[in-house]
């Protein structure tokens, strides 16, 4: 079963109003996201279950393409392009370790006789890990970038932040298993309608 874009409209609509409007996770506009999510997802991640208790079901050796969605492509090409960019940011995302690990966990799906519940779980610790490590990230760089940039640790600190709440968006909404896309939780089984 492929996601298609009426499919998805509505709810990922839901999930970035919900976001927009100030929820964190936490409080009542958090369980409210957490309940959606959880409805969105509950049947494919009992398509991913069932995928991977088939017995032709065999897990792919581990593949990654460092950060997605074109991040670590896009890192690299303007640290080709512009001038400095490659001295203060290198030719990676400074938290392209933190995707690699977010990766292998997505690439497996959670423990092969995970139940849907499990791999929900899973997943979502998966997501929350990632944002965690790149916050932490952001923390070590906040001498180098504040001093860099002549702004206070405070603004560097904000921006970390930002990148790390939409990065958890993006794969908490583009991550869903079952979806067909090359980043989907449990990337390394084969597709759930094959």
């Amino acid at each position: 079963m492929r996601l298609t874009v009426s499919r998805l409209l509505l709810p990922v609509t839901a999930l970035l109003c919900c976001t927009v409007n100030g929820a964190d996770g936490n409080g009542k506009s958090g369980a409210a996201i957490d309940a959606l999510e959880h409805q969105l997802e509950m049947g494919r991640h009992e398509l991913l279950a069932a995928r991977k208790a088939r017995p032709d079901g065999v897990l792919a050796p581990f593949t990654t393409d460092g950060c997605s969605g074109g991040l670590s492509v896009g890192w690299e090409y303007l640290a080709g392009k512009i001038r400095g960019f490659h001295a203060i940011h290198g030719t990676h995302p400074a938290w392209e370790a933190c995707c690699i690990t977010h990766d292998q966990a997505y690439h497996a799906g959670g423990p092969r006789k995970a139940t849907a519940d499990q791999s929900f779980e899973a997943r979502k610790a998966a997501d929350l890990t990632l944002k965690a490590c790149v916050l932490e990230t952001g923390v070590e760089r906040i001498p180098e970038l504040s001093a860099e940039y002549d702004v206070p640790a405070r603004e560097v600190e904000i921006l970390y932040t930002a990148i790390a709440e939409l990065m958890y968006r993006a794969v908490r909404i583009g991550g869903m298993p079952c979806t067909g896309l090359p980043w989907r939780w449990g990337y390394g089984w084969p597709e759930c309608g094959e």
